[in-house]
């Protein structure tokens, strides 16, 4: 639906920093819901940050008071500050969107961290922290 390019990854050692970044083709975040995204191997994607169109936000706990999902429209880029880096984090991350125009609220704050809601994604990029 809507090609998605990240970048930014890389290896850090446990309380360092790194940004995400993921591109769209093309202008969305007046008609689209985005995320991050992380999966381990052999483990399950797990929803790391999310942002409606209004510009609200969910974090997971595990991230919470770390990690700062934002997006630029100027630029059609979502970002991902991850602060206070633990080696737990270490994964491939991902962005993610959805049209979600149509719902409300109440239907986002349900799915916003749940891989299935989402129809585009990037390539990933791998996230390493070293303890």
């Amino acid at each position: 639906e809507v090609q998605l390019v990240e970048s930014g990854g890389g290896s850090v050692q446990a309380g360092g920093s790194l940004t995400l970044s993921c591109v769209a083709a093309r202008s969305i975040f007046g008609t689209h819901c985005t995320a991050w995204f992380r999966q381990e191997p052999d483990k399950a994607r797990e929803g790391v940050a999310a942002i409606d169109r209004d510009g609200s936000t969910k974090y997971s706990g595990s991230v919470q008071g770390r990690f700062t999902v934002s997006r630029d429209s100027s630029k059609n880029t979502l970002y991902l500050q991850m602060n206070g880096l633990k080696p737990e984090d270490t994964a491939m991350y991902y962005c993610a969107a959805w049209d979600c125009s149509w719902t409300n609220t109440e239907h986002w704050e349900r799915v916003a961290l749940r891989p299935a809601a989402y129809l585009s994604w990037g390539q990933g990029t791998q996230v390493t922290v070293s303890s």
